[in-house]
C-alpha cells in the first residue's frame, strides 16, 4: 500500500493499493502535529488492505489538508524585493533563534554551520565555484543542502511568532517577496549552465519547486 504524493506517478507505477492526498509534498499524511488529521489519513489507507477489488487500487482521500487554508491574521516578516542577501538574511536570524526556542527544533544544519557564512558561499556558487561543506563529499549535494538550510531557516522564521501561517502563505512570501528566492533562482540558472553534470542535474531538480521557477 502506497501513500501517493503524485497521483500521476501512482497512475503509472500501479501499486496494488494507494491512497493519493492533496497534502504539501513530502507531508503524504498532512501537517506536522495534526494528529487527528494524519490518523484519518491512515486508517483510509490501511483500510484499503481489506478490499478484495482490484487488481489496483487508487482512491483520493476526500479531505483537504488544512494546512492547505490560508491562516487568517498571519504576517510575513518584513524584508524587501531588492538588496542584498546578506541584510536579509541577518535580519531574519533573530527570529529564526526566536522559532527555535518557540518549537524546541531547527531542521536547518544540512551544509554549512554558519548561517552568517551563507552569503558569501551564494555568491562564490554563483561565480562559477564549486564549494563544498564540511562533512560532505562534493559541490552538488553542499549546495543542495544549502538551498535547503536556506528555505527551512526562512521557514522557520515566517513561525516564529503569531498564528502559525499555511505552507502556501510561507512559500509565496519566500519565492515571490525576498531575496532569498530570487537568489534560489539565480543558483538553479547557475547550476544548471555548470560543466559539473551532477550540479546541473540537482540544480534543475531540488534547487527550486517547479510552481516557482519562473
Amino acid at each position: 500500500m502506497a501513500l501517493a504524493a503524485v497521483r500521476a506517478q501512482a497512475e503509472k507505477t500501479r501499486p496494488p493499493r494507494a491512497l493519493w492526498t492533496a497534502a504539501v509534498l513530502g507531508r503524504p499524511v498532512g501537517e506536522p502535529d495534526d494528529t487527528a488529521f494524519q490518523m484519518r489519513v491512515l486508517r483510509h489507507a490501511l483500510s484499503l488492505l481489506e478490499r478484495t477489488d482490484g487488481p489496483v487500487i487508487l482512491e483520493d482521500f476526500p479531505e483537504d489538508p488544512p494546512g492547505l487554508t490560508d491562516t487568517p491574521g498571519w504576517t510575513p516578516p518584513a524584508t524587501t524585493s531588492t538588496g542584498a542577501f546578506a541584510a536579509e538574511l541577518n535580519g531574519l536570524l533573530p527570529l529564526w533563534r526566536t522559532a527555535q526556542t518557540r518549537f524546541g527544533r531547527t531542521s536547518v544544519g544540512l551544509s554549512f554551520p554558519d548561517p552568517a557564512s551563507w552569503p558569501d558561499v551564494v555568491a562564490q556558487a554563483l561565480a562559477g565555484g564549486l564549494p563544498v561543506a564540511p562533512g560532505l563529499d562534493t559541490a552538488a549535494l553542499s549546495v543542495r543542502h544549502l538551498c535547503d538550510d536556506i528555505k527551512a531557516l526562512y521557514g522557520e522564521a515566517a513561525q516564529a511568532i503569531g498564528p502559525k501561517p499555511s505552507p502556501n502563505q510561507v512559500d509565496t512570501w519566500f519565492w515571490r517577496n525576498t531575496v532569498a528566492g530570487e537568489t534560489l533562482r539565480a543558483l538553479r540558472t547557475t547550476a544548471m549552465a555548470s560543466d559539473n553534470n551532477a550540479l546541473k542535474t540537482v540544480g534543475g531538480r531540488f534547487f527550486v519547486p517547479t510552481p516557482w521557477v519562473g
